[in-house]
């Protein structure tokens, strides 16, 4: 008879335990679900005396790494949350979409975010890899989103100008006009140009694209690092690096000539195709630009 009781005992054990293991299996699952499907709305602010006064207080909403993503249908739950944030800009640094999403559900985000403010994209790795930077940008027209190829723009708010810059990805034409090249040709346009540069890889931030100029560079393709983690910038890179950096917000270089240069860096939207994200969840970006004294 003792020996059936404690048979028993251990029956109940056992299923407490699987019952267990069952709830913590679907919490996991369910915490990943929510870190990587329920956007979240992130305000910063970027202050320069350089800035004229006319574009102080503008919002400008970026966005980056969609990679084909859909938050709701047609993406409304995206759309919502830009429009939420009342952005007088939107910018698009690259990756909307890569070669395992296609391009079925970009004209829906296209359109969405232009009937919000005008919106200004620049190409990533993933489109041109993809090959269908061609296809894209007739959907881009179409959808009267600005396509920046190697070149810059001049926008006007309360009398003042600002220059906003867009540089293709490396991987585009091998002609292509090189980053160098068009800051001289800005610079030899303008005089002493306040300019924001649209450049999607963060990675080349620092040495490279730090040298040309630019008061404010806005970045994404490090995915916020992809798995975040206390005192760390991110623990494991889209390409299964360690401890990368330059991955989430603000970044100053001190290389040489490029006179403490500033990124900004998106955690972006999507997914790396290897990895979910971890305590990273999918980022609408709202930068406030101040003016100082």
């Amino acid at each position: 008879m003792r020996f059936f009781r404690k048979a028993a005992i251990g029956t109940v054990k056992r299923k407490k335990r699987r019952a267990l293991l069952l709830v913590i299996a679907v919490a996991f699952a369910a915490a990943i679900w929510w870190g990587n499907n329920v956007l979240r709305t992130e305000e910063y602010t970027f202050s320069s005396p350089r800035l004229p006064e006319g574009w102080s207080g503008t919002r400008i909403v970026h966005l980056s790494d969609l990679h084909g993503k859909t938050f709701g249908k047609d993406n409304k739950r995206l759309l919502q949350a830009v429009a939420d944030a009342q952005p007088e800009l939107i910018v698009i640094t690259g990756d909307i979409a890569d070669q395992q999403s296609g391009l079925d559900t970009i004209p829906a985000v296209l359109d969405g975010l232009t009937a919000i403010a005008p919106t200004y994209y620049v190409t990533g790795n993933h489109e041109w890899g993809a090959k269908f930077v061609g296809e894209l940008k007739e959907l881009l027209e179409a959808a009267d989103v600005h396509y920046l190829r190697n070149e810059y723009v001049s926008l006007q708010r309360g009398g003042d100008e600002l220059i906003l810059a867009g540089i293709e990805d490396p991987l585009g034409y091998a002609d292509q006009k090189t980053p160098t090249e068009l800051a001289t040709e800005l610079y030899a346009e303008q005089e002493d140009p306040f300019w924001l540069l649209l450049a999607h890889r963060n990675n080349h931030f620092s040495g490279e694209y730090c040298l040309l100029g630019a008061d404010l560079t806005l970045s994404g393709h490090g995915h916020g690092g992809v798995w975040r983690f206390p005192f760390t910038d991110g623990f494991i890179s889209t390409t299964m690096e360690l401890f990368p950096s330059w991955t989430d917000g603000f970044y100053t270089c001190y290389c040489g000539n490029c006179d403490a240069s500033q990124v900004f860096v998106s955690r972006g939207l999507g997914n790396s195709p290897r990895i979910p994200r971890i305590c990273n969840r999918p980022e609408v970006a709202v930068l406030t630009l101040q003016t100082t004294p």
